[in-house]
């Protein structure tokens, strides 16, 4: 569950608490957008920056923990290859497709809010804040090792019931639960990597009941 200083963050900005609240990402790299779209938002960034401790342990993983990964993993293949049980890859050891996470038309709402992602925080994470009355993505403006423990992030977007709401469904298995961000123009945006299972789970609840 959020730490409470984060609610109370969150009473705080909204004057009262939220009915629900959980922190989030975008499933995965924003999509580049055509050059003229890109232009025309002002050639906005579009890759997030992580805190430099995390570039630190990637650069430890890649150097000590991959060449031993490799090596087992080579040992595995020349141990089949021996026994005859190698077979060829086929198309079902293919990773599965990710499906898109936007509906792809950048003019329209849930395009322009990616445009505009990275532009309030580096960091690709968001709190979203239930009222009674609108729905608010925050975000901690600086770049933290653990920005879901952040009680510093500040309200960037406001969206009365009139101009977004979020469909969810209660149950998803944990780790792997989305929701959308359908706004009124029909445009619509996809959220998950949904951080402390108690308020996931009272967050899809909320919004599916």
């Amino acid at each position: 569950m959020a730490k409470r200083k984060v609610h109370r963050r969150a009473r705080s900005l909204l004057g009262e608490a939220p009915r629900a609240l959980v922190w989030c990402e975008l499933p995965g790299p924003i999509p580049k957008p055509p050059a003229e779209v890109r232009r025309a938002a002002g050639k906005v960034r579009l890759k997030g920056r992580h805190h430099w401790l995390l570039y630190v342990l990637g650069a430890v993983f890649f150097v000590v923990v991959v060449p031993f990964m490799l090596l087992d993993s080579l040992d595995q293949l020349l141990k089949r290859r021996a026994t005859g049980r190698a077979r060829p890859a086929t198309a079902d050891d293919a990773p599965p497709a990710r499906a898109p996470f936007f509906d792809g038309d950048w003019d329209r709402a849930a395009g322009q809010l990616l445009l505009r992602w990275y532009g309030y925080s580096p960091s690709p994470r968001r709190i979203v804040l239930l009222s009674r009355d609108a729905v608010y993505l925050a975000a901690s403006p600086g770049r933290r090792l653990l920005p879901t423990r952040a009680a510093d992030f500040t309200v960037h977007s406001r969206l009365a019931a009139g101009e977004a709401r979020i469909e969810a469904e209660a149950g998803q298995p944990r780790g792997f639960a989305r929701f959308r961000l359908r706004f009124a123009d029909g445009s619509w945006l996809e959220l998950g990597g949904l951080a402390g299972p108690e308020d996931a789970d009272h967050f899809l609840a909320t919004v599916a009941g």
